[in-house]
C-alpha cells in the first residue's frame, strides 16, 4: 500500500480499478484547514492526465508495472513484432499501443516494453536514437549564426526539423521524447 503522503514522481498505484503513475505532486498546507497533496495522474493503459487532490492519509494499492527490455525486429502492417531477449520469443504488438516517438526506432534496436499484470500497454524507446538523414533540401553557406530550420527525412521515414547546414546522408541524435534534432552523430 502506498499512501497519498507518501507520493512521489513515478510512483505507480491502483486507483478506482485503474493503473495511474504520479507525473507531478506537491504537498500544501494551508494556514487553515487540512493538509493536502495536489497531483498530477496519468492512466498508465489509455494515457490520459487528470488533476486530483488527496487527503495525505489516502492509501493505494501499489501496482507493480513491468518493464521487460526487449528488441524491435521488423513490422508487417499494424503489427510489429519484438524479441525477448532472454527467452528469444517473438511477441506481436499492435500499432495504436505504439507512441508517437517510436517512429523513430530502427529495427534491432533495444526498447524496454511495459506491461500490466500481463498486458502490454506501451513501448518507451531509447531517450535518444542516431539516425541518417534520407531527405532534405540542400543548405547555404553562411546561414549558420541564425537558428533557422528545414524539414528532414531520416531513415524510419520519420520528419523533423534541422539546421539548414545538415545535409543528405548525414548522421543526426534525436531526442525521441521531444522529436528534435539534438546534434550530428
Amino acid at each position: 500500500m502506498v499512501s497519498a503522503g507518501d507520493f512521489r514522481n513515478g510512483v505507480t498505484f491502483e486507483m478506482d480499478g485503474n493503473v495511474v503513475q504520479i507525473i507531478e505532486f506537491q504537498h500544501v498546507k494551508p494556514g487553515k484547514g487540512a493538509a493536502f497533496v495536489r497531483t498530477k495522474i496519468r492512466n498508465v493503459i489509455t494515457g490520459a492526465v487528470v488533476e486530483k487532490t488527496f487527503s495525505p492519509t489516502d492509501k493505494f494499492p501499489t501496482a507493480y508495472v513491468e518493464r521487460k527490455d526487449m528488441q524491435y525486429l521488423y513490422n508487417d502492417g499494424d503489427l510489429y513484432y519484438f524479441m525477448d531477449n532472454e527467452t528469444y520469443e517473438n511477441i506481436p504488438i499492435n500499432s495504436n499501443i505504439l507512441g508517437d516517438n517510436f517512429k523513430f526506432v530502427k529495427e534491432n534496436t533495444d526498447v524496454k516494453v511495459l506491461s500490466y499484470k500481463g498486458t502490454i500497454f506501451g513501448v518507451e524507446p531509447p531517450f535518444f536514437m542516431e539516425l541518417q538523414v534520407t531527405q532534405t533540401d540542400p543548405g547555404f553557406k553562411g546561414n549558420t549564426a541564425t537558428n533557422t530550420t528545414k524539414p528532414a527525412t531520416l531513415e524510419t521515414g520519420a520528419q523533423i526539423n534541422v539546421p539548414l547546414f545538415i545535409e543528405e546522408g548525414d548522421m543526426i541524435r534525436v531526442d525521441t521524447r521531444t522529436g528534435e534534432y539534438m546534434e550530428r552523430a
